[in-house]
Protein backbone atom coordinates (compact mmCIF):
# COMPACT_ATOMS: atom_id res chain seq x y z
CA UNK A 1 0.00 0.00 0.00
CA UNK A 2 1.46 3.48 -0.89
CA UNK A 3 1.67 6.52 1.12
CA UNK A 4 -1.20 8.16 -0.46
CA UNK A 5 -3.36 5.32 0.34
CA UNK A 6 -2.41 4.31 4.07
CA UNK A 7 -3.68 8.48 4.20
CA UNK A 8 -7.02 8.00 2.65
CA UNK A 9 -7.65 4.78 4.62
CA UNK A 10 -6.68 6.45 8.22
CA UNK A 11 -9.72 8.90 7.42
CA UNK A 12 -12.02 6.70 5.33
CA UNK A 13 -14.15 5.99 7.75
CA UNK A 14 -14.40 8.83 10.63
CA UNK A 15 -16.23 6.42 13.08
CA UNK A 16 -13.37 4.03 13.09
CA UNK A 17 -10.57 4.07 15.59
CA UNK A 18 -7.13 2.66 13.48
CA UNK A 19 -3.64 1.45 14.41
CA UNK A 20 -0.67 2.26 12.45
CA UNK A 21 2.82 0.09 14.53
CA UNK A 22 5.04 0.23 11.24
CA UNK A 23 7.33 3.19 10.18
CA UNK A 24 4.63 4.35 7.45
CA UNK A 25 4.06 7.51 9.64
CA UNK A 26 7.60 8.27 8.76
CA UNK A 27 7.01 8.46 4.97
CA UNK A 28 4.18 10.90 4.57
CA UNK A 29 4.63 14.44 4.07
CA UNK A 30 3.42 17.40 5.50
CA UNK A 31 -0.55 15.83 6.18
CA UNK A 32 -3.86 16.22 8.37
CA UNK A 33 -6.05 13.69 9.68
CA UNK A 34 -9.40 13.87 10.33
CA UNK A 35 -9.13 11.92 13.43
CA UNK A 36 -6.84 12.74 16.52
CA UNK A 37 -3.27 11.31 16.56
CA UNK A 38 -1.60 9.95 19.18
CA UNK A 39 2.44 8.41 18.25
CA UNK A 40 4.19 6.98 21.35
CA UNK A 41 8.10 6.18 20.80
CA UNK A 42 9.27 3.42 22.97
CA UNK A 43 13.17 3.60 21.87
CA UNK A 44 15.18 6.46 20.37
CA UNK A 45 13.51 9.66 19.26
CA UNK A 46 11.36 11.27 17.18
CA UNK A 47 10.55 14.72 15.64
CA UNK A 48 7.58 16.56 14.75
CA UNK A 49 7.36 19.28 12.77
CA UNK A 50 4.07 21.80 12.19
CA UNK A 51 4.29 24.48 9.66
CA UNK A 52 5.93 27.24 12.66
CA UNK A 53 7.38 24.64 15.03
CA UNK A 54 9.66 21.79 15.86
CA UNK A 55 8.69 19.26 18.49
CA UNK A 56 11.23 16.60 19.83
CA UNK A 57 10.05 13.52 21.41
CA UNK A 58 11.67 11.32 23.47
CA UNK A 59 11.41 7.55 24.26
CA UNK A 60 9.04 6.98 26.92
CA UNK A 61 7.20 10.40 25.66
CA UNK A 62 4.15 10.23 23.33
CA UNK A 63 2.76 13.27 21.39
CA UNK A 64 -0.82 13.98 20.96
CA UNK A 65 -1.64 15.50 17.50
CA UNK A 66 -5.24 17.76 17.47
CA UNK A 67 -7.17 16.76 13.90
CA UNK A 68 -7.21 18.87 10.99
CA UNK A 69 -3.05 20.12 12.20
CA UNK A 70 -0.78 20.08 9.48
CA UNK A 71 1.93 17.90 10.30
CA UNK A 72 5.01 15.88 9.62
CA UNK A 73 6.78 13.26 11.89
CA UNK A 74 10.21 11.28 11.43
CA UNK A 75 12.58 9.21 13.14
CA UNK A 76 16.24 8.90 13.07
CA UNK A 77 16.80 5.47 14.23
CA UNK A 78 16.19 2.47 12.74
CA UNK A 79 15.33 1.10 15.94
CA UNK A 80 12.79 3.28 17.09
CA UNK A 81 9.49 1.58 18.00
CA UNK A 82 6.78 3.78 17.32
CA UNK A 83 3.10 3.02 17.95
CA UNK A 84 0.63 5.55 15.93
CA UNK A 85 -3.05 5.06 16.55
CA UNK A 86 -5.69 7.62 15.04
CA UNK A 87 -9.13 8.26 16.96
CA UNK A 88 -12.05 8.98 15.70
CA UNK A 89 -13.33 12.74 17.64
CA UNK A 90 -17.47 12.61 18.46
CA UNK A 91 -18.28 16.42 18.67
CA UNK A 92 -19.78 15.24 21.77
CA UNK A 93 -16.55 14.88 22.93
CA UNK A 94 -15.11 18.73 23.59
CA UNK A 95 -12.41 18.60 26.18
CA UNK A 96 -9.95 21.31 25.34
CA UNK A 97 -7.10 18.97 25.89
CA UNK A 98 -8.10 17.23 22.47
CA UNK A 99 -7.33 20.73 20.52
CA UNK A 100 -3.55 21.55 21.51
CA UNK A 101 -0.49 19.75 20.85
CA UNK A 102 1.47 18.11 23.37
CA UNK A 103 4.25 15.98 24.73
CA UNK A 104 4.00 14.07 27.68
CA UNK A 105 5.81 11.52 29.84
CA UNK A 106 4.35 7.81 29.29
CA UNK A 107 2.92 6.45 32.84
CA UNK A 108 2.46 2.67 33.94
CA UNK A 109 -1.09 2.29 32.81
CA UNK A 110 -0.73 4.28 29.44
CA UNK A 111 2.45 2.22 28.51
CA UNK A 112 0.69 -1.50 29.61
CA UNK A 113 -2.51 -0.27 27.18
CA UNK A 114 -0.04 0.66 24.74
CA UNK A 115 1.53 -2.50 24.88
CA UNK A 116 -2.10 -4.19 24.28
CA UNK A 117 -2.71 -2.79 21.08
CA UNK A 118 0.66 -3.87 18.97
CA UNK A 119 -0.70 -6.76 17.41
CA UNK A 120 -3.35 -4.72 15.98
CA UNK A 121 -2.81 -2.73 12.76
CA UNK A 122 -4.78 -0.84 10.46
CA UNK A 123 -9.14 0.07 10.65
CA UNK A 124 -10.38 -1.03 14.16
CA UNK A 125 -14.38 -0.83 13.54
CA UNK A 126 -16.68 0.11 15.68
CA UNK A 127 -18.73 -1.56 18.01
CA UNK A 128 -16.12 -3.87 18.57
CA UNK A 129 -13.76 -4.85 21.93
CA UNK A 130 -10.34 -3.59 20.47
CA UNK A 131 -12.57 0.19 19.11
CA UNK A 132 -13.55 0.06 22.52
CA UNK A 133 -10.69 -0.44 24.20
CA UNK A 134 -8.83 2.28 21.83
CA UNK A 135 -11.65 5.02 23.05
CA UNK A 136 -11.32 4.09 26.57
CA UNK A 137 -7.23 5.26 26.10
CA UNK A 138 -8.10 8.02 24.15
CA UNK A 139 -10.75 8.99 27.46
CA UNK A 140 -8.24 8.83 29.50
CA UNK A 141 -5.88 11.02 27.90
CA UNK A 142 -7.17 14.16 29.29
CA UNK A 143 -6.79 12.79 32.85
CA UNK A 144 -3.26 11.35 32.66
CA UNK A 145 -1.65 14.16 30.52
CA UNK A 146 -1.16 16.52 32.86
CA UNK A 147 2.45 17.50 32.83
CA UNK A 148 3.67 18.76 28.88
CA UNK A 149 7.01 18.51 28.10
CA UNK A 150 7.78 21.92 27.25
CA UNK A 151 10.47 21.37 24.72
CA UNK A 152 9.37 23.25 21.61
CA UNK A 153 11.75 24.89 19.43
CA UNK A 154 10.35 27.65 16.86
CA UNK A 155 11.16 27.22 12.99
CA UNK A 156 10.92 30.06 10.55
CA UNK A 157 11.79 30.12 6.64
CA UNK A 158 12.25 33.86 7.00
CA UNK A 159 15.38 34.43 4.82
CA UNK A 160 17.29 36.50 6.76
CA UNK A 161 17.01 34.28 10.09
CA UNK A 162 17.68 31.00 8.28
CA UNK A 163 21.78 31.39 8.46
CA UNK A 164 22.07 32.70 11.71
CA UNK A 165 19.73 29.67 12.82
CA UNK A 166 21.93 27.39 11.44
CA UNK A 167 25.06 28.92 12.67
CA UNK A 168 23.93 28.50 16.17
CA UNK A 169 22.90 24.96 15.38
CA UNK A 170 26.16 24.24 14.53
CA UNK A 171 27.91 26.11 16.89
CA UNK A 172 26.18 25.50 20.59
CA UNK A 173 29.34 24.31 22.17
CA UNK A 174 30.36 27.44 21.83
CA UNK A 175 30.16 30.85 24.20
CA UNK A 176 27.59 31.80 21.91
CA UNK A 177 26.23 35.45 22.78
CA UNK A 178 23.89 38.09 21.44
CA UNK A 179 26.33 40.34 20.75
CA UNK A 180 28.87 38.32 19.39
CA UNK A 181 26.26 36.58 17.22
CA UNK A 182 24.62 39.91 15.98
CA UNK A 183 28.31 41.25 15.07
CA UNK A 184 29.03 37.84 13.13
CA UNK A 185 26.04 38.77 10.69
CA UNK A 186 26.41 42.74 10.44
CA UNK A 187 23.46 43.56 12.79
CA UNK A 188 22.74 45.46 16.62
CA UNK A 189 22.21 43.83 18.98
CA UNK A 190 18.73 45.73 18.74
CA UNK A 191 18.15 44.14 15.61
CA UNK A 192 19.08 40.88 16.13
CA UNK A 193 16.73 40.79 19.05
CA UNK A 194 13.96 41.91 17.30
CA UNK A 195 14.48 39.93 14.66
CA UNK A 196 14.16 36.67 16.83
CA UNK A 197 10.41 38.09 18.61
CA UNK A 198 9.55 38.60 15.22
CA UNK A 199 10.02 35.38 13.01
CA UNK A 200 10.23 33.10 16.39
CA UNK A 201 8.28 34.58 18.59
CA UNK A 202 11.27 34.36 21.31
CA UNK A 203 14.47 35.57 22.25
CA UNK A 204 17.46 34.49 21.64
CA UNK A 205 18.43 33.65 24.68
CA UNK A 206 15.28 31.23 25.07
CA UNK A 207 16.04 29.86 21.44
CA UNK A 208 19.32 29.08 22.39
CA UNK A 209 18.72 27.14 25.79
CA UNK A 210 15.53 25.00 24.36
CA UNK A 211 18.79 24.02 21.03
CA UNK A 212 21.26 22.93 23.78
CA UNK A 213 18.69 21.01 25.50
CA UNK A 214 17.50 19.37 22.60
CA UNK A 215 21.02 18.68 21.96
CA UNK A 216 21.64 17.44 25.34
CA UNK A 217 18.94 15.04 24.90
CA UNK A 218 19.76 13.29 21.95
CA UNK A 219 23.36 12.63 23.23
CA UNK A 220 21.79 11.41 26.24
CA UNK A 221 19.58 8.64 24.33
CA UNK A 222 21.66 8.09 21.53
CA UNK A 223 25.31 8.04 22.75
CA UNK A 224 27.70 6.29 25.16
CA UNK A 225 29.16 10.06 26.16
CA UNK A 226 28.90 11.07 29.85
CA UNK A 227 26.96 13.68 31.20
CA UNK A 228 30.08 15.79 31.38
CA UNK A 229 30.82 15.50 28.08
CA UNK A 230 27.74 16.37 26.62
CA UNK A 231 27.16 19.22 29.21
CA UNK A 232 30.51 20.37 27.83
CA UNK A 233 29.54 19.79 24.14
CA UNK A 234 26.27 21.72 24.52
CA UNK A 235 27.81 25.04 25.77
CA UNK A 236 28.18 24.79 29.51
CA UNK A 237 30.65 24.69 31.20
CA UNK A 238 29.83 23.90 34.84
CA UNK A 239 27.84 20.23 35.27
CA UNK A 240 25.62 22.12 37.91
CA UNK A 241 24.11 25.19 35.67
CA UNK A 242 23.72 22.50 33.03
CA UNK A 243 22.07 19.74 35.30
CA UNK A 244 19.61 22.30 36.79
CA UNK A 245 18.36 23.59 33.53
CA UNK A 246 17.78 20.62 32.45
CA UNK A 247 16.11 19.40 35.29
CA UNK A 248 13.68 23.13 35.28
CA UNK A 249 12.94 22.41 31.49
CA UNK A 250 12.54 18.45 32.15
CA UNK A 251 11.29 17.80 35.35
CA UNK A 252 14.43 15.06 35.77
CA UNK A 253 18.18 14.93 36.15
CA UNK A 254 20.20 14.24 33.36
CA UNK A 255 21.07 10.82 34.58
CA UNK A 256 17.74 9.71 35.20
CA UNK A 257 16.48 10.65 31.15
CA UNK A 258 19.53 8.73 30.07
CA UNK A 259 18.36 5.62 31.34
CA UNK A 260 14.82 6.31 29.58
Amino acid sequence: MNVSEQLVNIDQNPDSNYVLHDRMENRFPFHHHQKGQLTYVEGGIAYLNTTDKAYFLPARHYIWIPPGLEHFVHQKKNSSIVRNLYFAMPASDLHPFYNKMGIYPANKLFLEMVQYTEKWNGEIAAETFENEFLTTLRRLLPRISTHPLPIVLPTTDHERMQPIIQYIQNNLEAPLHLEFVAKTFGMSVRTLSRLFQATLDTSFLQYLKLSRMIRAMEQLLQTNKTINEIAYETGYNSIATFSNTFYGLVNVRPSEFQKF
